[in-house]
C-alpha cells in the first residue's frame, strides 16, 4: 500500500499538481470512500474517520462533495408485491 501511495505522489509531482490540490484530492477520495462504506451515514462515517459529525459536514461542504448519490444508492427499495397480498394468519388451536 505504501509503495502505491508513493508512486501516486511521484506521479502527481511529475505532472505538476500543486501540493494543496493533491491534499484536497486525497482528502476528498478518502472521505468519499468512508461515506460509501457507511452507505451515506455521516455519523458512522465521522466515527470511522475519528472526528465529530459536524466537522465531517464542514469538510463535505468545503470539498464540495455531493452525498445525494451515495444516499440514493443506499436507500431501501419499496416493498414489492408483499404489500398487495398480506399474509394469512394461522388459526389458533384451542
Amino acid at each position: 500500500m505504501k509503495v502505491q501511495l508513493e508512486n501516486l505522489v511521484l506521479h502527481m509531482y511529475k505532472d505538476g499538481i500543486p501540493y494543496s490540490e493533491a491534499v484536497r484530492e486525497f482528502q476528498k477520495g478518502f472521505v468519499l470512500t468512508v461515506l460509501q462504506q457507511q452507505k451515506g451515514n455521516q455519523l458512522k462515517a465521522a466515527q470511522d474517520l475519528g472526528m465529530h459529525r459536524n466537522t465531517l459536514r464542514r469538510i463535505i461542504h468545503a470539498l464540495q462533495i455531493d452525498i445525494q448519490p451515495i444516499r440514493s444508492a443506499a436507500r431501501r427499495r419499496p416493498p414489492s408485491a408483499i404489500a398487495l397480498y398480506p399474509r394469512k394468519t394461522k388459526e389458533r388451536a384451542m
